[in-house]
């Protein structure tokens, strides 16, 4: 059992820090050689990296900000939970900062800049949405408004890409306010600054998506309903080897006019392909019926969420 708790505690730490990277290879290749403006604690400081002309790095704001965020999530979500984010957060801080120095010029000018900003957006959006939803899909967060849409889901059913999409817009629209330098050390000219504002928002609608389709791909149930007349060796085997419950209902074939019993079982759809291969095993010529099914609460799933207990 302790060989088991470590290597799961190791594998979650290795998703974390590749999340991490991912998260943070959006930002230098495709976003910020693109003066792209996107949303929480990294878009916040993005708009101040450029404000001063690359004098104050985006990780040095990540990280001021993301201390005071991780002192109210240890209260509220756990000591694993910040455990785990004060090592995510670490290594965001010191990636977007050395990262910056360590990417080639003509891999970012292959991969970003030849290709337009609109083109960076989706990609950038796209890396940056997966590189979230692996870190809190593990117990993590890289930080800044994830923080605060972990703490508003523990407590209530508001999706986390919802509500990181909400604060996101707020930081997007303060560009407005701030002075932009670009990589030549020229200012902004307004003109261009609205439009990075409207490439910020189609950025923060990119990432929201795949974050939210990503967390609910991990958390996608399946029922599984099976006829067969070796029903009690598949329930047997389903309890005792996948180790999820299984409700057995009883049944009338209308053609046979026989009775007959339902093994009824529901689990998460990555381990269905296991669930179909034992009951083949069993019986090949079983029948079987998938359906997809979301809200599901209760041990090994999901718990309501109806507010903060009083």
């Amino acid at each position: 059992m302790n060989n088991k708790k470590i290597w799961v505690g190791v594998k979650e730490y290795i998703l974390i820090t590749l999340g991490v990277a991912m998260y943070v290879m959006g930002w230098i290749i495709f976003l910020i050689p693109n003066n792209m403006i996107g949303g929480g604690v990294t878009g916040l400081g993005s708009i101040i990296q450029y404000a001063t002309n690359g004098l104050v790095k985006i990780g040095y704001t990540y990280f001021a900000v993301n201390a005071g965020l991780l002192v109210a999530a240890l209260f509220t979500l756990g000591r694993s939970f910040g455990a785990k984010s004060i090592y995510a957060i670490l290594l965001t801080s010191v990636l977007l900062n050395v990262a910056q120095g360590i990417v080639p010029e003509e891999i970012i000018k292959l991969l970003a800049l030849d290709n337009g900003k609109l083109m960076c957006t989706i990609m950038g959006g796209i890396m940056v949405g997966i590189g979230i939803g692996v870190s809190m899909s593990q117990g993590g967060s890289t930080g800044g408004t994830d923080i605060i849409a972990l703490i508003v889901n523990k407590y209530r059913n508001v999706s986390p890409g919802r509500m990181i999409l909400i604060l996101d817009a707020v930081i997007i629209l303060s560009s407005l306010l701030a002075p932009s330098y670009m990589a030549d050390g020229s200012r902004m000219p307004w003109p261009d600054k609205i439009t990075t504002v409207v490439y910020g928002f189609i950025l923060i609608t990119i990432v929201s998506t795949v974050l939210d389709l990503y967390l609910s791909g991990s958390r996608q149930s399946v029922q599984i309903f099976v006829l067969s007349s070796k029903h009690a060796e598949i329930a047997d085997a389903i309890t005792s080897d996948l180790h999820r419950g299984v409700t057995v209902l009883n049944g009338k074939g209308w053609y046979t006019k026989n009775d007959t019993e339902v093994v009824m079982v529901i689990t998460r759809k990555t381990d269905l392909n296991v669930f179909l291969k034992y009951i083949n095993s069993i019986d090949p010529n079983a029948f079987v019926s998938v359906s997809s099914v979301t809200g599901v609460y209760g041990k090994g799933f999901d718990t309501f969420k109806t507010g903060s207990k009083k």
